[in-house]
């Protein structure tokens, strides 16, 4: 298949927009590691519509697939050894061999995502794993951009897997795979739920991913794809304030939620996640929970926090108003979806905004840059909601904006908040792509 033709069958009319990008990739593989075959592997970036810190604690979330990602090239290597590079500058390149124990890089080099890849692919393939010759691009404007809240770890992590275990002769069923990358991403340390890779992997264009995260079976989950209404848009701001390691404070969240797990055990001793007690109002679960334990005390009540890796030894968490964010986020998606699906934009805008003073308030994830930048979103006309998206603590807003207030959206939007911060906010369009796969195979 020739190139043109493989990226209109993935980006439809923006194809021609891509085909550049491409093909510099593949001259640097060629200078890179010289000519032969190549296979070209893709992995979306996500903004999640609503369901904030809710897939970790077994939730209901509401992902939507971006049409910018993350793309690798890659080669196979009957030794094992994966040899991986970027084409911008400031990631080192590095090398190492695929095995089921891999030493990990440095604390926050990139190439740990790929490392948790491989060691997952190897724990499947065994003897037969491949090594690589790997490039990546994520570049602007097609990347999917940086600690920005848009999964491009995550997708890093699936497009890597992807690429080594179809070179490796294993095409896996995707919702397996999807768990198997969710786990393969614990190798950074973030205790991270399933919804990044979910998305990435089972996205539809057009669509929404409605996810239980709690599994029905062993790899069974309940999900459907959402449409998304025709004469609306979503719309990501970056607020220009990129977390660089956030996990610390995303680890403590997970905490605080294992701890309330832990103190409603005694009044439901099956429960495992705050999923458990979803279908209990919560009038009947706030006073069973403490506003605040230290880590210590949580421990004490039961709390399993030994594969939790916290920022400091001792803190206090906010047991209470992480589960009260958690219990009203999701009953706050199961609305969305189903006003989504009857054409009732304007209540699944409000809903956004309501998410967004639970992140901020019970959640505490948002910062003086995201107020201002939702605060900014709110005030134009057309625009059914908007919120946080991602992590928290800088990254995205997404805002569920009407096709006619779009340009007026970008420009005001881009004013007032400028004006309020100082900061140039990258506004774009999210135009719901595809999942993750490989594009096409050449010879270069």
């Amino acid at each position: 298949m020739a190139l043109i033709d493989a990226l209109e069958r993935v980006y439809g009319s923006a194809a021609g927009a891509q085909e550049a990008r491409y093909a510099d990739a593949l001259a640097a593989f060629a200078a890179l590691y010289g000519s032969g075959p190549v296979h070209i592997f893709r992995a979306p970036g996500r903004i999640n519509l609503i369901g904030e810190h809710t897939d970790y604690n077994g939730g209901f979330v509401l992902p939507v697939a971006l049409d910018r990602d993350v793309v690798l090239l890659g080669r196979s290597r009957a030794d094992g050894v994966v040899r991986l590079r970027n084409v911008e500058a400031g990631f080192a390149p590095c090398s190492f061999r695929v095995d089921i124990a891999i030493p990990p890089a440095p604390k926050g080099d990139w190439s740990n995502y790929v490392r948790g890849a491989a060691q997952m692919v190897a724990h499947q393939v065994g003897a037969h794993v491949q090594g690589m010759d790997a490039l990546v691009t994520a570049a602007p404007p097609f990347g999917a951009p940086r600690g920005a809240g848009v999964s491009s770890s995550s997708a890093l992590t699936v497009v890597s897997a992807l690429a080594l275990a179809e070179l490796s002769g294993w095409q896996p069923e995707r919702v397996p795979f999807a768990r198997l990358c969710s786990d393969a991403e614990w190798y950074v340390g973030t205790r991270g739920g399933i919804m990044d890779q979910f998305i990435s992997l089972l996205a539809q264009r057009g669509h929404g991913l409605f996810l239980d995260c709690q599994p029905v079976g062993p790899d069974e989950y309940r999900f459907s794809h959402v449409p998304l209404p025709a004469d609306y848009r979503i719309l990501v701001a970056d607020s220009g304030v990129h977390h660089t390691n956030v996990r610390g404070e995303f680890n403590l969240r997970v905490a605080a939620c294992r701890a309330g797990v832990a103190c409603l055990r005694p009044r439901y001793p099956d429960i495992v996640r705050l999923r458990d007690v979803q279908s209990e109002p919560w009038s009947a679960l706030e006073g069973l929970l403490p506003e605040a334990l230290m880590v210590a005390e949580a421990r004490a009540a039961g709390a399993d926090l030994d594969d939790v890796p916290l920022p400091v030894a001792e803190a206090s968490l906010r047991v209470r108003a992480c589960c009260r964010h958690v219990h009203s986020e999701n009953a706050r998606v199961l609305a969305a979806v189903a006003a989504l699906q009857a054409g009732e934009v304007v209540t699944a805008g409000r809903l956004l905004n309501e998410a967004h003073a639970s992140a901020r308030d019970d959640y505490d994830i948002s910062c003086p840059e995201l107020e201002a930048l939702v605060a900014a979103a709110l005030a134009v006309e057309g625009v059914a909601g908007a919120r946080l998206t991602g992590a928290g603590w800088g990254g995205c807003v997404v805002a569920l904006v009407h096709e006619d207030a779009v340009p007026g959206f970008e420009a005001q939007v881009a004013q007032r908040y400028r004006a309020q911060t100082g900061i140039e906010p990258a506004i774009f369009a999210c135009l719901a792509g595809g999942g993750a796969e490989e594009v096409v195979a050449l010879h270069v």
